[in-house]
This record gives structure tokens, C-alpha cells and sequence, in this order.
């Protein structure tokens, strides 16, 4: 497997996606694998040409530029599900989520979850550990108005498939939005999940218990942490703690002391 300029194992199509997800043996190789992934043109081209522009604020600083691999424990019996990650977020900071509100939503969220060890998550290094949780985002680049296409999305789910996987004590899914509530339904059906027909629709608070072949899994929904929704007051931070909370309890962990 050839490697780019930064030692990065780089796929170049939707067949070599499904390979090097494949093969991952570990969270880590596959963290590698995500970062070197050129599968998608159009996303390539955009996240590249916003680390080499930058914003303003952020013009001393080298932009991530890449897929932005998922964050957490292979022993997390929670995922996170969100869309993408954001132009001058995850993009420039290259963990999952960080550096923007979104994140400052999720993190702070995870924490009065005792899921964080910290309510903050700017930058890496900044001392941030999960517990109990992995974070990961249906799409790994960063994507022109924040909207992937259905083809990206497709292309992408192999990374997201294997992620999972690599997680054998996974119990619930929490998924930030409609888009990452789709992308998941074909990822669980090929890990072999009895997926309802219809399938559930989105929806903040929606709960759905699927069977597979380890065990039970069930998804939560939340609306997206966007500033769409937090600054309209459509999503709220008792309304996602509530279902981070209904999360922790569905995983086993214990409720937190006052």
C-alpha cells in the first residue's frame, strides 16, 4: 500500500475503501488507514483547499487538511454518531469534533456524562480522554456547506462499518441527525442486524433496539449539535442529556453521584 507525504496509507476508490476497512486489525491501523484516504474528489479538493486558505483567526496554525479519524476506547460500549467534520473544526484541529461549537456541545455533554474527563475539547494535546464512549462521524472529510452527497456517504461507510466492529462491547449508538441515522441503517444491516421494515425514521428521542449476532444494539436519536440547532434552541442541553443519559444507562455504566 503506497503512503503519502505524511506516512499515511492512502486509498484512492470506493473498492479500496472496502479493502483497507477490511484489513484493519485494530482501532489504531485503521485511524491510519482513515487519515490517507483520497476516495472522494470533490471532498479531497475541499478540505485541502481549506487547510491551504484558512480562516483568518486561524492563519498561524497548520490545518489536519485529512479524514478525520474517530476518538474513544476499543472497549467503549457507546458510539457517537455525527455527520462530518467541520471546515475549520476537525479539519484543521484533526480529532473528531474538536475546535468548533459542535464540539463544545458534545464534549461538554460527555462530561456531565462522565463519558470526558474534561468539558473541553480544542485541540490535540489538550489532555481530553473518553471513557465508555467512541465518537466518529459517518463522513471523514469535511464537505462543501456542511452536505455530503448520498455517494460520498456510501463511500465512506466501510470506515465507519469497521469502526464498530472494532468494538465487541458496542450496546447503543447515539446518532447526531437524520444524516448519520441513514448512513447508519445499511452499515448494521451488513454487520448482520435484523433491521425493521420500514425502517424507524429520525428522530430526537427515538429509540430502537435491534438484535445481531453480538447481542443487542440500540440506537438512540438526537438532533445534531450544529449551531442550526443550538442557537435556536431546538436542540437543548437538557434534551441531550437526557439521551446521553438514557445511553449510560442502557450500556450498564453506573449513574453518576451527585
Amino acid at each position: 500500500m503506497a503512503l503519502d507525504a505524511g506516512g499515511y496509507p492512502v486509498t484512492r476508490s470506493a473498492g479500496g475503501v472496502i479493502r483497507s476497512a477490511a484489513g484493519a486489525r485494530d482501532l489504531a491501523v485503521l485511524e491510519t488507514r482513515i487519515s490517507g484516504c483520497r476516495a472522494c474528489p470533490r471532498l479531497v479538493a475541499w478540505r485541502e483547499e481549506v487547510a491551504r486558505v484558512k480562516r483568518a483567526s486561524f492563519r498561524d496554525e497548520e490545518y489536519w487538511g485529512r479524514p478525520v479519524p474517530g476518538l474513544g476506547p476499543a472497549d467503549a460500549r457507546i458510539a457517537v454518531v455525527g455527520l462530518a467534520p467541520a471546515a475549520h473544526g476537525g479539519n484543521r484541529t484533526g480529532r473528531v469534533f474538536t475546535g468548533d461549537r459542535s464540539g463544545d456541545w458534545i464534549f461538554a455533554a460527555l462530561w456531565r456524562a462522565g463519558l470526558a474527563n474534561q468539558p473541553t475539547s480544542t485541540h490535540l494535546g489538550d489532555g481530553l480522554e473518553l471513557t465508555g464512549v467512541r465518537v466518529a462521524a459517518a463522513v471523514r472529510c469535511a464537505p462543501p456547506d456542511n452536505a455530503p452527497t448520498p455517494q460520498e456517504r456510501d463511500t465512506c461507510n466501510p470506515w465507519l462499518a469497521r469502526e464498530l466492529a472494532l468494538l465487541p462491547d458496542l450496546r447503543v449508538a447515539v446518532v447526531l441527525g437524520g444524516f448519520g441515522w441513514t448512513a447508519l441503517w445499511p452499515v448494521l444491516a451488513a454487520a448482520g442486524y435484523r433491521i425493521p421494515r420500514p425502517r424507524p425514521a429520525f428522530g430526537h428521542g427515538v429509540e430502537v433496539r435491534l438484535e445481531g449476532p453480538r447481542g443487542p444494539l440500540t440506537l438512540l436519536g438526537s438532533y445534531h449539535v450544529s449551531q442550526q440547532n443550538t442557537f435556536t434552541g431546538r436542540l437543548t442541553e437538557p434534551m441531550l442529556d437526557a439521551v446521553l443519559g438514557r445511553a449510560t444507562a442502557l450500556a450498564g455504566y453506573p449513574p453518576l453521584t451527585p
